[in-house]
């Protein structure tokens, strides 16, 4: 029979590789039992441990310990590694969002409230933060109202705030999701594989959008799967809520019949910013050009 391992030798050979690795710091000092002390914190970094051999009896051995400099450091960098893997998947996750660039930076801290929004806004952002509950009631939004009113804003809110959180969300138009469904090719496979496992899907500018019946199969089924998967929608129109409930073209009738047994519908009004930001410009522009 083969002989049987001493458990010491094993140790010791173990300890012998972490004690030749173990550096020696300025102050660092030995103690009364000949251990490695740090000249910081004055807590050991050595210690001895006692280990039976073969023959039972109980031996000690020398091993590598970890002050509390070492404990501190290396909490720090176990804490770093996991914010830039966290940061890796958030990136990873914007990647493959789809958003449209200029939405990339919209956040609550930049939302221009004011007395038509205000409400709006506080719904948005309990939604986004009170995410976890939405996906477990399969909750959705339906943001309608005129252009320039800040739907497409208040979504990529709510997904650029969950995206942060490292939560999959896919935000793109029906425009462009027809455009690709329609171009077919392996860029469709791909699209549906995303809008399968993300946990939020974001629409946005229902009713833009013009397809053949073929590509609005394709919208219908997504709807469809996301909805009996119990997975969340959010969607922006400029349609109102009568006009998507009177729709007499059965293609987007039960598109919109599917999506109003799960999404809340939440009116933006007022001015139209983009119309406002144009006419801010312009003055500005005006008054510069006049040398005031």
């Amino acid at each position: 029979m083969p002989e049987k391992a001493d458990p010491f030798e094993l140790v010791k050979g173990i300890a012998m590789v972490g004690l030749q690795g173990q550096t020696q710091n300025p102050g660092d000092y030995t103690d009364e039992e000949g251990l490695l002390v740090c000249g910081k914190c004055g807590k050991r970094k050595q210690s001895w441990v006692h280990i039976p051999d073969n023959n039972s009896q109980d031996r000690k051995i020398l091993v590598r310990a970890k002050c509390l400099c070492e404990q501190r450091q290396e909490q720090l960098e176990k804490e770093q590694e996991e914010k830039r893997k966290a940061m890796l998947q958030v990136q990873r996750l914007r990647e493959a969002s789809l958003m449209d660039k200029r939405l990339e930076e919209s956040t609550f801290d930049k939302f221009k409230v004011n007395g038509e929004n205000s409400k709006n806004f506080r719904m948005c952002q309990r939604y986004a933060t009170g995410f976890d509950e939405m996906v477990k009631k399969n909750q959705g939004l339906i943001l309608w109202g005129g252009v320039g009113t800040g739907k497409s804003f208040a979504a990529a809110c709510i997904a650029n705030y969950l995206l942060k959180q490292g939560v999959p969300v896919v935000m793109t138009s029906f425009v462009r999701l027809l455009e690709i469904i329609q171009n077919g090719g392996d860029g469709v496979q791909r699209l549906l594989s995303r809008l399968n496992k993300a946990k939020l899907v974001i629409f946005d500018d229902l009713g833009a959008e013009r397809g053949t019946d073929y590509a609005l199969e394709k919208v219908y089924n997504i709807v469809d799967g996301r909805y009996r998967s119990m997975l969340p929608m959010i969607l922006t129109t400029n349609l109102t809520i009568t006009q998507m409930k009177e729709e007499t073209d059965t293609r987007y009738s039960r598109i919109y019949d599917r999506l109003f047994q799960t999404c809340f519908p939440m009116q933006f009004t007022g001015d139209s910013f983009r119309k406002k930001e144009a006419a801010r410009r312009y003055s500005e522009m005006e008054a510069f050009l006049n040398g005031e």
